[in-house]
């Protein structure tokens, strides 16, 4: 029988998470958004609370909670700022493929200094000339005794000014396509590391996100990912599996908060006599937010329990982190509809969610990815 019931312990988690988005990140989400600057005394205030990387396992000091446990306070977090949580979230995406493929020594050393030192952490795969196309990345990998000498660059960084250590995709092996990449785990104070400019974005202004560089960076052979080379590819897509259920629970929870404003602002706002909800038209367009957005969050629920029971969830990740991206796009879009020329105003903060939305088609795989995902899963035993 399925139940969509949540626990004590995923409300009390729930509710925790709406708290600290309430009292903590609206407040603050209009200045950090104009100023660009990234939340980070929030991001430790969170972790400190104990509502970040909560899928780190409880042997290397995480909470070892499920994907249902993330998917419910990152709706949440972006709920309150989708520029926070994807700033927050960051961190979460860098583990993943240390959660996957990693060494137990590994994991022990890097997933410990974020579950009990608060360390921040990138996950840096796309390239200039690789966004979606992973396999064509130009970053290499070449052992050279105990060390291996990465060079190469990777762009639009999540986090990647703040960040203690990136997990970096290279191939160790360039004439094997796909199979000839390998994970790294590369340190910001790295000799021959280095960061670009921070990008000055449409939206989600308070997410640092920078282009590195890598000029002859040596790592010890103990940084490479697993017990051998070639499987970074296959390892890091595993991340997406993990971590498109939250993308879609920041689209969720942006939805919801255009939504919700726009609900507000229906029944303050008169015009020809009545609150613009008594008009057929704006009750329409509202009654479609929110069908659209109780479908995302059961899409993103879905692709979070198929992960926490083990089930090969890329279809249902990429249904929900495509449908709930679109979702977020589409009525962010309305709500400024529904305010009318207010809503084009910054003084009204669905402006500010309507250009936060944007990336959320495109970041983590875009929708066309997402729908070619889906078209190869279901015709792949014809």
């Amino acid at each position: 029988m399925v139940n969509f019931k949540l626990d004590d312990m995923q409300e009390g988690l729930r509710d925790l998470a709406r708290e600290f988005a309430l009292d903590e990140v609206r407040p603050n989400a209009e200045h950090w958004d104009e100023n660009s600057q990234y939340p980070k005394e929030a991001i430790s205030a969170a972790h400190d609370m104990g509502i970040l990387n909560l899928h780190i396992p409880e042997k290397y000091g995480g909470m070892g909670l499920g994907c249902i446990e993330e998917v419910l306070v990152n709706e949440e977090l972006a709920w309150g700022d989708p520029g926070f949580a994807t700033a927050a979230y960051a961190t979460a995406l860098a583990c993943a493929p240390l959660i996957t493929g990693a060494t137990e020594e590994q994991k022990e050393i890097w997933l410990r200094k974020v579950a009990e030192e608060g360390q921040l952490a990138s996950y840096a795969v796309t390239e200039p000339g690789a966004g979606s196309d992973v396999a064509a990345c130009k970053t290499t990998a070449v052992l050279d005794g105990d060390e291996y000498v990465i060079n190469g660059e990777k762009m639009w960084i999540t986090g990647a000014g703040y960040s203690d250590f990136f997990f970096v995709l290279a191939k160790t092996d360039p004439d094997a396509g796909y199979r000839g990449m390998s994970g790294f785990i590369v340190e910001k104070d790295a000799e021959g590391f280095s960061l670009g400019k921070k990008e000055t974005n449409m939206g989600q202004r308070c997410s640092d996100t920078r282009s590195i560089v890598f000029d002859n960076v040596r790592v010890n052979k103990n940084q490479l990912i697993g017990e051998s080379e070639s499987g970074g590819w296959m390892n890091a897509m595993k991340a997406f599996d993990l971590s498109r259920p939250n993308i879609a629970a920041h689209a969720t929870g942006l939805a919801r908060a255009s939504y919700e404003h726009a609900l507000q602002y229906s029944n303050e706002r008169m015009t020809f006599g009545k609150p613009l909800h008594k008009h057929q038209a704006i009750q329409f367009m509202l009654a479609d937010m929110k069908t659209k957005i109780e479908a995302s969050r059961m899409l993103t629920w879905k692709s979070a329990f198929e992960s926490d029971q083990g089930i090969r969830n890329t279809e249902s990740a990429a249904h929900a982190k495509r449908f709930a991206a679109d979702t977020a796009m589409e009525v962010s879009t309305d709500a400024v509809q529904v305010f009318g020329g207010y809503g084009y105003s910054e003084e009204y903060p669905v402006a500010r969610l309507m250009r936060a939305a944007k990336v959320m088609q495109i970041y983590e795989g875009s929708s066309q990815v997402q729908r070619m995902i889906i078209g190869r899963e279901i015709t792949k035993d014809f």
